[in-house]
């Protein structure tokens, strides 16, 4: 509509029942438009909404699981098989063990039962990194298969 002045635009926003929206500010113009302001507002929280969903898609979540080197038989086989539904669904995973007291000396038994946490998720995982410790933890990660 070219440029007009603010009450020229208002009177015409009116008579059309409509809204004045200001779009932007900023240089020497401002730039507004006439428009059903809801409508607009529902129409960019839809498109955000949906980038929101989009970017979660791709950013898939990284759920950790906790060992420990004295882990009982059906605790293992069952951080198995929720990590299994995890890793089907396209998430990464975390295994990892927190050494405590005297157990530092032996850590090898961590890495045992974290190789032992990949094997029985092979059919699913490839090792991403194998494990390696840092401080007083062991970890390791996993992805899924492609």
């Amino acid at each position: 509509m070219g440029q007009k002045k603010l009450e020229d635009a208002l009177t015409l926003a009116r008579y059309a029942g409509l809204d004045l929206v200001l779009m932007n500010e900023n240089g020497n113009m401002s730039v507004a438009k006439i428009m059903d302001y809801n409508k607009y507002r529902y129409e960019r929280q839809k498109k955000l909404k949906e980038q929101q969903k989009k970017q979660r898609e791709t950013n898939k979540e990284l759920k950790e699981y906790r060992l420990s080197t004295t882990i009982d038989i059906h605790d293992f086989e069952t951080r198995v098989r929720n990590a299994k539904d995890y890793l089907v669904k396209g998430h990464r995973i975390k295994a990892f063990i927190r050494f405590k007291g005297r157990q530092m000396a032996r850590p090898e038994l961590g890495k045992d039962v974290l190789l032992r946490f990949a094997e029985a998720l092979n059919e699913v995982a490839t090792i991403e990194t194998e494990p390696k410790l840092e401080g007083r933890q062991m970890f390791m990660l996993l992805a899924p298969k492609k």
